[in-house]
């Protein structure tokens, strides 16, 4: 079988082709990766830092280079690929420093002399299974703090990403096997769940659950990012069209392909009406330029389909719902109201620039919807009250809550994940990755009763 990625822009385009390596091939990376790991915990902090200190520097002095196969390989708009280039360089910079950091804690003894420690140490081998939608910086986001103390690095790319991988690994130019790309399928994920020592999936819910089995089955630590059905609370004290315009860049930047993208607007009483009409002047305003392609015929198809479904059903679009006419997989940002509560747009989370309009009472009832999911990632409030944001952030179930802001984004430094079912396991990113990537070891040192 051949793995192959084309340009979502201009379907014709193979970036590139490669054939699939199989699990038997998966199995021997990790083996060898498992081998050179031992040399590269072994150099030592400085010899880790450094390393990944370089990548950053290859990464910067490539950047339009990457962000052009970005823009080729999985239809990311320039400025957004621009700017995941430079949030790539700064993960890698970010974790270079962490080689230094303290790796455990001295304890007093309960009684007598000794030496108490707890040491945090690398598992081995990092099994990395990555998607398409953030082709260099969820890879390194992963792979960064995995190698910062110490472990050896397996990457599964997603097939769509392919290309950007591969080229993420040349520039990373560390020591043999500590580093693998190795492009594959679902036979491929299986296999590197099943070999590996600890465990990093972000992809559709399924899959992250059935690789959370897997992994759970054989006693190894796993994360898994799993997506989210995000909300924007818009309060009637917001200034609306500013809270328009953040909305609107959470449902069709990068169309809509992103885990904290926008894909419920819940309009709180007087806001309603106002907020509908700045949203779909903003939705309408968007261009190819923030939106794009979404990444294949598959996925437009779903939700073109998705957008009929919902009609029928009695939904009303508000703005968009059709097919541009130009090559490439294109969607209109789309907003629709009136959907029924059990329709799956109101429901499943779909991966593209459409989102659905609701209308609430009060706060009490915004929240209630807004955590009425299974998959509670992000949420966006947008109010001029203090008192009302803090009192949301308290109720709202999602993992990151983000006042007078997008849904989509967060500071790399800062943990990420969801609750409920959008998240499995520890945060990624920040301190918590490098606490994921390691285990607690306590070591007990007794006077050894001799004599001096």
């Amino acid at each position: 079988m051949t793995i192959t990625s084309y340009n979502p822009a201009d379907p014709d385009d193979l970036v590139v082709a490669v054939e699939e390596p199989g699990a038997e091939a998966v199995r021997a990376a990790v083996g060898r990766a498992r081998a050179a790991q031992g040399d590269w915990l072994a150099a030592g902090a400085g010899a880790r830092s450094a390393a990944l200190g370089r990548i950053a520097d290859a990464v910067e002095a490539h950047a339009h280079e990457l962000a052009a196969l970005i823009v080729r390989e999985v239809g990311k708009p320039l400025a957004e690929a621009l700017g995941e280039v430079a949030r790539t360089a700064a993960i890698w910079r970010y974790y270079a420093q962490a080689p230094y950091a303290p790796s455990g804690a001295v304890h007093e003894t309960a009684a007598g002399p000794g030496l108490l420690l707890t040491r945090r140490r690398p598992y081995g081998v990092a099994g990395l299974i990555a998607p398409w939608n953030f082709p260099l910086a969820i890879p390194t986001w992963k792979a960064a703090p995995a190698l910062a103390v110490g472990n050896a690095v397996v990457l599964k790319p997603a097939p769509e990403a392919t290309a950007c991988a591969l080229r993420l690994a040349e520039l990373a130019g560390l020591p043999e096997d500590v580093f693998t790309v190795l492009p594959g399928g679902a036979e491929e994920g299986a296999a590197l769940v099943d070999a590996a020592d600890v465990v990093s999936f972000t992809g559709s819910t399924g899959v992250g659950r059935a690789v959370v089995r897997a992994a759970t089955d054989r006693g190894v630590p796993v994360q898994a990012e799993l997506g989210g059905l995000n909300a924007a609370l818009v309060l009637p004290d917001a200034d609306i069209a500013q809270a328009a315009g953040h909305i609107a860049a959470a449902i069709a930047g990068y169309a809509g392909q992103k885990c904290t993208a926008t894909s419920r607007v819940i309009a709180v009483g007087a806001a309603y009406e106002p907020l509908r009409e700045a949203l779909v002047k903003a939705l309408a305003a968007v261009d190819d330029a923030v939106c794009g392609p979404v990444i294949n015929a598959g996925a437009r198809e779903r939700l073109t389909g998705a957008v009929s479904s919902a009609v029928e059903a009695g939904a009303s679009v508000l703005t968009g719902g059709g097919v541009p006419e130009r090559t490439g997989w294109y969607v209109e940002p789309t907003l629709l109201a009136e959907v029924p509560a059990e329709h799956p747009l109101a429901r499943e989370e779909f991966f593209g620039p459409i989102a659905v309009l609701h209308a609430v009472a009060d706060l009490d009832e915004a929240i209630a919807l807004a955590n009425d999911t299974p998959h509670s990632l992000s949420t966006s409030v947008h109010t001029r009250s203090l008192d009302v944001a803090l009192a949301a952030a308290d109720r709202l179930d999602a993992g990151m809550i983000r006042v007078n802001a997008p849904s989509s984004g967060v500071d790399f430094h800062l943990p990420f994940g969801g609750a409920k079912g959008a998240s499995h396991g520890d945060r990624e990113q920040g301190q918590a990755a490098l606490d994921f990537y390691t285990v607690s070891r306590t070591v007990s040192v007794l006077p050894g009763g001799g004599a001096l």
